[in-house]
């Protein structure tokens, strides 16, 4: 999640490390503040993948500033992540809407549409937070009116997001599969 929020920042524009650390920071913070340990070590395994160029600027005002840019084979890795994007870029909620947040850097409505298609297929299986045996609950099934809640924000989220791919595909992809 965090490569490809970086990939997709930079594939953007240009940033210094700051800046790409305040906005993925944005991005995946409200859930998962990112630390330090974890944004340079994926920024470093990135440029020694050759997806990342790295140029010094002079700072404002002490040390120079590192500006960090996507190189064309890490713009090709954007796009195949996009592209690619399943299993847990789909299922899990903070994946996916880092998938979202880039999706447009998919020049092509088919491969865009394709992405959103396994997103609708995952929500249309049953599920829930809670199991009886291998049977999903249902808000309805519980006493409990937190456990209610829970599934029930759930259910209203996963209707409201049913639309919206509803919609976005049809606007991509008007002949293609439903």
């Amino acid at each position: 999640m965090v490569e490809l929020a970086i990939l997709g920042f930079l594939g953007e524009r240009p940033l210094h490390g700051y800046e790409l650390k305040r906005r993925v920071a944005h991005l995946t913070g409200h859930v998962r503040p990112i630390a330090d340990g974890t944004l340079y070590p994926a920024i470093k395994r990135l440029e020694k993948a050759g997806w990342l160029s790295r140029r010094t600027e002079p700072g404002s005002r002490a040390a120079p500033r590192h500006v960090l840019s996507l190189t064309e084979a890490g713009r090709d890795e954007l796009r195949r992540r996009l592209r690619d994007a399943g299993g847990v870029q789909i299922s899990d909620e903070n994946h996916w809407f880092t998938v979202l947040a880039f999706l447009r850097q998919l020049d092509d409505p088919a491969q865009q549409a394709a992405v959103l298609r396994r997103r609708r297929d995952f929500l249309r299986e049953p599920s829930s937070f809670f199991y009886e045996g291998e049977r999903p609950l249902a808000a309805e099934e519980f006493e409990d009116p937190f456990r209610q809640g829970i599934l029930t924000i759930a259910r209203a989220t996963s209707r409201a997001e049913m639309r919206w791919l509803h919609a976005t595909l049809k606007a991509l992809d008007p002949q293609g599969p439903r």
